[in-house]
């Protein structure tokens, strides 16, 4: 108790000090207040934690710097209503605020009634299941902490001409936030780039017949990054969400979406690249309480070096989920001996009309299919990439826009080029 109560001591110092002097800290101060409360109670994962035992979290300070590494933003160029977050505050220079304003409801400080039924009320439901039980000390740290963001209500009807993108940039350990409602049968691309955000939180409300495409590139993270997503999907809507992490010293990636109307769909898809000390975690979570609803987690990973992915994921049909299909699979690609994968898949099922499965797989490349290539007239170096692209493509077909899978498939042989000319 005593080596927590140490650990935390500067957390609480430097809450103190956000509570009672950043202008940010009134809006929500009691969900606030009650978050880090949760937060100094856990104190930072360690391999105890049994849902933190892969990812234990070791000297974490509030005042470290963020590493930024050259990985690239493949999102750069993307046409889009783009918010630039600096040391953890939009830079409304090189923001688009103004723009978004003009096409959906962007809430101002002081908030908006639509955002009763989402700010702090998705991370905080109750969810059934085993994983009811599951703290999550950085969502916490995030709600108690973030100084900036976004929050936005995209009226219904309206299909947004172009993504938001969030960009997170500077060298201060930042904070920062969504909150979004995407009212019944809008549409909505939602992209976040950048290594200025030690953590971010999501609380994401996709009405009936509504849809989010949501695409995150951790391609320049050098230090730390941890991410939350709760995201709750009515009848008929469509969420699909793919991250794609490359080379950072720890990143932690929590999703929840909770399918709450019928014939509604949830997609979450993640590709790892890992050189050297690398540690990515993804941990996912679907909760089935509609009918008719299909769920996919498709986690894929290829490691070099001492590199280690995580993959958590968890499908909960609650009793009354009737035809649901449930699908999830995780695969590692291990390019040295020394890299590690661990898998954790669960299904947890209570209605007995249902298609749900699982699977995992760890191994290195075929060595067929290798010589097959070299024979073809390939380099070795040649053959391991396309091998590469193959395999990371199952999971970058999870995003719907082509143009967007193409510039991840940049990336993905970007880094294969890095690693052969190490």
């Amino acid at each position: 108790m005593m080596d927590t109560v140490n650990t935390m001591a500067p957390w609480r110092e430097a809450f103190d000090a956000f509570a009672a002097n950043d202008e940010a800290a009134a809006m929500g101060s009691k969900s606030r207040a009650e978050a880090f409360a949760r937060f100094e109670a856990h104190g930072l994962p360690t391999k105890r934690h049994e849902y933190w035992k892969y990812t234990p979290v070791r000297g974490l300070e509030p005042s470290g710097a963020v590493a930024t590494r050259e990985g690239g933003d493949p999102f750069a160029d993307v046409e889009a209503y783009r918010l630039v977050f600096v040391d953890g505050r939009i830079d409304m220079s090189r923001s688009d605020h103004a723009a978004l304003s003009a096409a959906v409801e962007v809430a101002g400080p002081e908030g908006a009634p639509w955002m009763e039924g989402v700010f702090g009320t998705l991370q905080n439901r109750d969810i059934p299941g085993a994983m009811f039980q599951v703290e999550r000390p950085f969502a916490d740290l995030n709600m108690a902490m973030f100084t900036d963001g976004l929050a936005v209500r995209i009226p219904a009807g309206t299909a947004l001409s172009k993504p938001i993108h969030l960009r997170y940039e500077g060298s201060v350990a930042a904070h920062l936030r969504l909150e979004m409602l995407i009212e019944a049968g809008a549409s909505v691309t939602v992209l976040e780039s950048g290594a200025g955000a030690l953590t971010t939180g999501a609380e994401i409300v996709v009405e009936d017949g509504a849809s989010l495409d949501h695409l995150r590139a951790q391609t320049e993270v050098g230090e730390r990054q941890f991410t939350a997503l709760y995201a709750t999907v009515g009848a008929d809507a469509s969420l699909k969400s793919f991250t794609l992490c490359a080379d950072a010293a720890l990143i932690r990636n929590e999703t929840v979406v909770v399918m709450a109307g019928d014939n509604g769909s949830g997609h979450v898809a993640a590709g790892v690249m890992g050189m050297d000390d690398t540690l990515v975690d993804n941990t996912v979570y679907v909760s089935h309480e509609a009918e008719h609803c299909e769920s996919r987690q498709v986690i894929k990973s290829v490691l070099d070096g001492n590199a280690k992915s995580v993959f958590q994921g968890k499908i909960f049909v609650k009793q009354g989920a009737q035809k649901t299909d449930g699908y999830q699979i995780s695969q590692a690609v291990l390019l040295s001996e020394r890299a590690e994968f661990n898998a954790k898949p669960e299904l947890e099922i209570y209605a007995d009309d249902v298609i749900c499965s699982h699977g995992s797989t760890t191994g290195a490349l075929d060595e067929e299919a290798k010589f097959y290539l070299r024979s073809r007239g390939c380099t070795e170096a040649e053959a391991e990439a396309l091998l590469v692209a193959a395999f990371i493509d199952e999971a970058i077909l999870e995003i719907a826009d082509e143009g967007l899978q193409g510039r991840m498939r940049e990336t993905t042989s970007a880094w294969m080029n890095a690693r052969a000319g190490r």
